[in-house]
């Protein structure tokens, strides 16, 4: 136990951030909530839906300038264990942005970036407690590349020092992950932590979004309805940060910040199917020195085991 908790605290105080669009829109956002629990393999459709306003004044007044922007993500992933300690999972996301300035709407949609991640499971451990409860205990940890197959239209970073780089489909870079879940369960009440650590480089022309944090912890409970169907409600916290985007190695000022949230969702198993939906609502943030706010999310995910 000293070990996973070791472990754990040096993944969240890893090194400094460098920065990103940390918004959780377009190419932002990797909160997914709690993973259904599957032994073999599974695929699923995953829709999120993340909008913010931009250019907002003082106080978060609207100006002439502020700016809606909505982002709609479909995305197709699935998951394969091999044996006993291995897992891959693949995620294909297809997104939908639209931004709305005094009634002046553009539309952008297509295919985003392509990610796959590998994990290893450090600890798997099943125990009885003096009450003859079970204890359960994963922990995962796996590292991924993010391949530069969505659309990254550079005239839309035009002017960076007075708007937000985020209304993009792809980020055109090759970037890294790194990411651990630890989970354990006492009977059917369980706690469940994940942390995701960003590395991006820079792409062709010459954009850099820095390195990306995300956290979250969230709680559950198990309730078995007859044979075959589980509700599993949670309720949790999550954390994102960044330090500034770079053009050209310049550090971009409309980028940047934090977010802290809290979380609530539902999960359902029946047999081999798994539904579940989420939101997430910011409680604090301070986005590109104060101009942009991230509004609440939504994710809802269909999933099957197979």
């Amino acid at each position: 136990m000293k070990k996973i908790f070791f472990f754990l605290a040096l993944f969240f105080c890893s090194s400094k951030i460098n920065a990103c669009d940390i918004c959780g829109c377009g190419i932002g956002g990797n909160y997914i909530g709690i993973l259904p629990d599957f032994h073999k393999h599974i695929i699923g459709l995953r829709y999120r839906l993340n909008s913010l306003r931009s250019h907002i004044g003082t106080n978060g007044s609207n100006t002439y300038l502020t700016t809606t922007e909505k982002y709609i993500t479909t995305e197709l992933w699935g998951g394969w264990n091999i044996g006993k300690k291995f897992r891959v999972m693949l995620s294909v996301p297809y997104g939908f942005n639209e931004r709305n300035n005094l009634g002046t709407v553009k539309n952008k949609d297509g295919i985003g970036d392509i990610s796959t991640m590998a994990y290893y499971q450090l600890v798997n451990k099943r125990s009885t407690t003096f009450r003859n409860n079970l204890m359960i205990q994963s922990l995962w940890i796996g590292g991924g590349i993010k391949l530069p197959t969505g659309k990254y239209s550079p005239e839309d970073k035009a002017n960076t020092s007075q708007n937000t780089n985020l209304f993009q489909l792809g980020t055109a870079s090759t970037d890294f992950n790194l990411n651990a879940m630890y989970d354990t369960r006492l009977q059917d009440g369980g706690f469940n932590i994940s942390a995701n650590y960003k590395m991006n480089t820079a792409n062709k022309y010459n954009y850099r979004y820095g390195n990306k944090l995300n956290a979250s912890a969230q709680w559950y409970y198990k309730f078995r309805v007859k044979k075959s169907v589980t509700l599993a409600p949670n309720l949790g916290l999550m954390y994102e940060t960044a330090a500034k985007d770079h053009d050209n190695l310049i550090p971009v000022d409309m980028s940047g910040g934090f977010l802290i949230g809290g979380t609530i969702g539902l999960e359902t198993t029946f047999k081999k199917i798994s539904i579940g939906a989420n939101l997430q609502r910011p409680w604090d943030q301070h986005l590109a020195n104060g101009s942009v706010k991230a509004n609440n999310r939504v994710m809802i995910h269909l999933s099957f085991m197979l």
